[in-house]
């Protein structure tokens, strides 16, 4: 009988609880560990002690690390983990600047460990089945993409700004369904609640394959907004992560007589469908990924989101931010 793997967890705040809780109860997995220095807040330690860093959490002996910290941390915290010899899990963004991402991804490979970063919204069931029709060709060719993600402010945020925070969804979710890598950034952000950090910003990007896409992004709309928006040649398709909903919008062939505008070859309103598919819990599926990329599975490396995709993502969202201040067009 397989020994289970022995997971650790470092940081117990919002996005910790939920770590947690499916680490308790992942198939294969045993979370023997948890450490925070500000304790545990939620109450789900589970019994376990609350260890005070993350020296004390390699020292009991464990396989692999989530880090569920605070981004500013994550270098710190990353590079003690790689230097132990232990494969980890960090959440997004996967460091605060391109640098510290470039550091935590060289540690990483440098030791032949398995490090990913925290994506979620790839694991979402919307995007997951569109992924899988845009390869199917549902669409033809694809033009472009855009995205929405907007909302109120979450007070749980402190240490970096919507586009780092919430962008870095859309910046990776997009390269991932389009398999293109972003080529250029051009960008505006505002700063209307009297942080320091930006809580807005509206990007039109080029990816390599030639797809054009937008993203709107902010902390400032009083409702929740999470869709995903791919028009091609054949209609369009709208994943909305928020219900994990797939809706196809068919162009229609309409037959007109009329001279002058038959020429025009547009498109108009065809069949609408919602398609009907399973929706696992996107952490679960993450988690699971990433315990089958240590186990060594085969395809489990495709599965997740490697550091070099996280490194991706915060290069992208640095030059939002670089192109933002500059009020140029940044290439990447």
């Amino acid at each position: 009988m397989s020994k289970n793997l022995r997971a650790g967890l470092v940081g117990l705040g919002m996005m910790g609880r939920h770590h947690a809780r499916v680490l308790g109860s992942l198939d294969g997995v045993d979370l023997v560990a948890v450490s925070d220095p500000m304790g545990d807040p939620h109450g789900v330690a589970g019994g376990r002690e609350v260890l005070k860093s993350v020296d004390d959490l390699i020292k009991v002996g464990i396989d692999y690390a989530m880090v569920a910290a605070p981004t500013a941390f994550h270098e710190e915290l990353a590079l003690k983990l790689a230097d132990a010899g232990i494969h980890a899990l960090i959440e997004k963004p996967l460091a605060v600047d391109t640098p510290a991402a470039m550091r935590i991804q060289s540690a990483f490979a440098a030791k032949g460990l398995v490090g990913a970063v925290g994506h979620i919204e790839r694991y979402n069931p919307a995007n997951q089945q569109l992924r899988l029709r845009l390869d199917a060709g549902d669409l033809g060719e694809v033009y472009q993409i855009s995205t929405r993600r907007q909302g109120p402010f979450p007070a749980r945020i402190a240490d970096v700004g919507v586009i780092k925070d919430l962008a870095t969804h859309d910046i990776d979710a997009t390269a991932w369904i389009a398999r293109s890598r972003y080529v250029s950034v051009s960008a505006r952000t505002a700063h209307k609640s009297g942080r320091p950090h930006e809580d807005m910003v509206a990007a039109v990007c080029d990816l390599e394959n030639g797809i054009i896409t937008n993203h709107l992004v902010n902390w400032l709309t009083p409702f929740k907004e999470r869709l995903t928006i791919v028009t091609g040649e054949r209609g369009a398709l709208v994943a909305d992560t928020l219900t994990a909903d797939l809706i196809y919008y068919a162009n229609a062939s309409v037959a007109t007589q009329w001279d002058s505008v038959a020429a025009f070859r547009g498109v108009s309103e065809g069949d609408v469908i919602r398609y009907a598919f399973a929706k696992p819990e996107p952490l679960r599926v993450e988690h699971e990924a990433f315990r089958d990329a240590v186990l060594g599975l085969p395809g489990a490396t495709e599965r997740i989101v490697t550091m070099e995709q996280g490194l991706a993502t915060v290069a992208v969202a640095s030059a939002m931010l670089d192109s933002a201040n500059q009020k140029v067009t940044i290439s990447l």
